[in-house]
């Protein structure tokens, strides 16, 4: 696996990395908050046997780390995103996004629809002013993890990210991946700050790409109520919800959520042109 960059116009280089063959439809996969984009591993294996399957750490996460631009706004970010896109000669993708990644793949969707073939919204929202929020979870992120170590803040997020039955093992080898890639404090600020003023709640009912929303029935992060307001202002979205599942749905139920991203791809992808 190789790591590519592309270079933004303010100086920042932002990290991608492909897999699956280059002909197959391409599929862009958006990571969440502080998360490089390596946490899509349980994931890429079975969607790189038929998509070439394109994955971006943000700017403050993974390869790209900290780079200028502070604080890292969500048009900041989909703009990187577009940047990867046009460097891996794409026109056209899927845009899967989680969490605040899926407020990236909103951003695309309504400001450059020409570049989405389908989307797909994990476990996110259409904006903090918009949005059912969780205060505890909203302290813990905003400004409760300050002054704690990757694990630390690790240990502190379970009750939000993970179910009950959700094996420890099974965290362990999310932070196996995550902690070697963790974002300074100052990228995860970044992060943070550049994406709570953002919204396009207002714009949803004007997406007109075919979009999946998809989220944990026990997210306590971002509680289901946003996913279900999504997919009610997205003409034709359609609604998919997890049992068992809570904010990382991918780790909680790895299989269920595979097969339902892989069978939405398929649909989408029937008949079209790489």
């Amino acid at each position: 696996m190789t790591t590519s960059y592309v270079e933004r116009p303010d100086g920042a280089r932002i990290a991608w990395e492909s897999d699956g063959s280059d002909d197959a439809p391409p599929v862009l996969l958006v990571m969440g908050l502080a998360y490089p984009a390596a946490m899509w591993f349980r994931l890429v294996p079975a969607l790189a046997e038929h998509y070439r399957v394109i994955r971006v750490d943000n700017r403050g996460a993974g390869h790209t780390g900290d780079v200028p631009g502070a604080p890292y706004t969500v048009p900041t970010m989909a703009a990187d995103c577009l940047a990867v896109l046009d460097e891996a000669g794409v026109d056209r993708a899927h845009v899967v996004g989680i969490s605040m990644g899926g407020l990236i793949s909103q951003e695309l969707a309504v400001t450059a629809p020409e570049r989405v073939r389908s989307l797909c919204l994990m476990a996110t929202h259409p904006g903090i002013a918009q949005a059912v929020i969780n205060p505890e979870a909203l302290k813990l992120v905003t400004s409760g993890r300050a002054d704690m170590t990757p694990q630390e803040a690790a240990e502190a997020s379970i009750p939000f990210n993970y179910a009950d039955d959700t094996p420890r093992e099974r965290m362990e080898e999310d932070w196996a991946v995550r902690f070697p890639l963790a974002c300074t404090l100052t990228g995860y600020m970044a992060q943070v700050q550049g994406t709570l003023p953002w919204s396009r709640h207002a714009d949803l009912p004007s997406v007109t790409v075919p979009t999946l929303v998809l989220h944990g029935e026990l997210d306590a992060l971002v509680p289901v109520e946003n996913g279900r307001n999504i997919a009610a202002r997205i003409p034709g979205a359609e609604l998919v919800t997890v049992p068992g599942a809570n904010h990382v749905l991918m780790t909680d139920k790895p299989d269920e959520v595979g097969k339902t991203l892989l069978d939405w791809l398929d649909r989408q992808s029937s008949g079209q042109q790489t």
